[in-house]
């Protein structure tokens, strides 16, 4: 059901099975959800659109914002509640992914889309890292534009939604004494 979050049977090429909890139905047969700590540790992209009955992977975002938004447009032009065979049979995924990519930055859920080390925090924050972060602007004597823009770039800013963002971003410029 639409809106519907649950457990969700996330299935690896490799026939390793995650339960994944908090998965939401956004469209018929596709569910949103953030893949699990441990798993693929340097993909910053850590919300995934999924296929219902298969447990594949359809496609990776940074934000939940994105995967949710992506999954409403992917849910419009493709009946998601086939079997992986057929949906692999009819599906032009590249023309999917271009129609989506003119409104998300999602990607195919790959393994180059990564980064160096583990960045399976990005998008959850603590006060600790806000703590740091504004120290390291004030030392440096970043602008609070500066630091909007380290911020875009960086683990786990750059995975956050954006009232989420906007407010560590606040929190960072405050606490730093940036203008």
């Amino acid at each position: 059901m639409i809106g519907e979050v649950r457990d969700y049977q996330l299935a690896l090429a490799d026939g390793q099975v995650y339960t994944v909890p908090l998965a939401k139905e956004i469209a018929p047969g596709l569910l949103v959800y953030r893949i699990p700590d441990g798993m693929h540790p340097s993909s910053p992209h850590r919300w995934r659109i999924g296929h219902e009955t298969s447990g594949r992977a359809v496609a990776d975002a940074m934000t939940e914002e994105d995967a949710v938004k992506t999954a409403e447009v992917f849910g419009a032009l493709v009946n998601w509640t086939q079997d992986m065979d057929a949906l692999r049979a009819t599906v032009d995924a590249d023309e999917l992914f271009a129609k989506a990519a003119r409104y998300y930055p999602v990607l195919p859920a790959r393994p180059e889309y990564q980064m160096r080390g583990d960045v399976s925090r990005n998008g959850v924050y603590t006060d600790a890292d806000v703590e740091e972060a504004a120290a390291e602007a004030k030392a440096d004597g970043l602008s609070a534009y500066d630091i909007l823009i380290a911020m875009s770039h960086t683990v786990p800013w750059m995975g956050l939604d954006i009232n989420q963002f906007n407010e560590a971003h606040d929190r960072i410029v405050t606490l730093a004494d940036a203008d």
